[in-house]
């Protein structure tokens, strides 16, 4: 069964999985003028089985989203991006064109990413921006660096900003507020604006120690 709220438009070509909740004011499968204009066909978007999309929301057309996904209020999904199974996405997130984000990740609130490769099980903090054009504006920004990339069970946190053609290796911890302007090491705890490398994550301590370490 899917549960679709009041309020809700869903536009030719959209496919919903079973036990799916649609909340109030949703909008699913909107065209936009990249569709519309490179397509001759009904655009397609697909979303999973077990999903919850919050009030207010809009994916627009050519998505493919996986099983038990979650969007929090207000949270806008643009064209052609690749969600995998099991993710979040928090209240007021933007996720522009072209995003792959792998299984169980986390995107908090107020986010913003385009053209960004996330593996799979990633934390983003809230506030967070992924950039993808070195100097505004610039019509060959996909070709010159594009969006980053970051590896598996990484974790950023809270109002960071990752510039364009960035890597974050595996494992790796972003700080608080960092500016992320060179490529992460797998393993390290990264800091400040531009931010730097301070320590390995075996470094770290839980400080309530209910934990020997936090974040491995």
């Amino acid at each position: 069964m899917i549960k679709i709220g009041k309020s809700v438009k869903i536009y030719p070509g959209v496919e919903i999985g079973k036990n799916s909740t649609i909340c109030d004011f949703v909008i699913l499968g909107f065209p936009s003028n990249r569709t519309q204009k490179n397509n001759n066909r009904n655009p397609t978007t697909i979303i999973g089985e077990n999903t919850i999309i919050r009030p207010f929301t809009t994916i627009y057309a050519d998505n493919k989203i996986g099983n038990d996904f979650q969007t929090g209020q207000g949270v806008t999904i643009r064209e052609n991006n690749i969600i995998n199974d099991k993710v979040s996405i928090g209240t007021n997130t933007v996720i522009e064109i072209e995003n792959k984000i792998g299984l169980g990740t986390r995107i908090h609130s107020s986010c913003f990413l385009e053209l960004v490769e996330l593996e799979e099980h990633i934390f983003i903090g809230p506030g967070t921006t992924f950039l993808d054009d070195p100097h505004p504006p610039c019509p060959k920004y996909r070709e010159c660096l594009g969006g980053a990339k970051v590896k598996k069970f990484a974790n950023i946190g809270g109002g960071c900003i990752i510039l364009p053609g960035i890597t974050i290796g595996e494992y790796a911890l972003v700080g608080a507020g960092a500016c992320v302007t060179k490529n992460v090491p797998p393993r390290t705890v990264v800091i400040g604006h531009p931010s730097k490398v301070i320590k390995k994550i075996e470094e770290l301590k839980c400080y309530p120690k209910f934990f020997k370490r936090p974040y491995i």
